[in-house]
């Protein structure tokens, strides 16, 4: 609880334009982890641009409107969230996607 006070205040505060979040959930329990990616949100409806950096491809599929996806420091693939998860055209990409665990049988 402390923790999205504390963002909420910052983020009310100082009124940022564009966000960079870096690895903002690792580590934290899916309660807080869901209280976070709220306030991203948030920042969205209101207006701002929150950059968001994760390797966690299940919370980036849920957030992003668009998503880069970077090798080795250079971009090697760049669309809309849809674009990227549903029709990946670099290997890399298919290769970070099949590795994501699923469900599914």
């Amino acid at each position: 609880m402390q923790l999205r006070a504390g963002a909420k205040v910052l983020l009310h505060s100082v009124d940022p334009r564009i966000l960079i979040a870096d690895e903002p959930t690792t580590a934290l329990d899916v309660t807080v982890q869901a209280q976070v990616l709220g306030l991203l949100e948030e920042s969205k409806v209101r207006g701002k641009a929150p950059i968001f950096i994760s390797h966690d491809l299940a919370v980036v599929s849920c957030i992003a409107d668009e998503v880069l996806v970077m090798h080795e420091g250079e971009v090697v693939e760049r669309g809309s969230a849809d674009q990227v998860f549903e029709e990946p055209q670099h290997a890399y990409t298919r290769q970070l996607l099949d590795a994501v665990p699923s469900v599914r049988p």
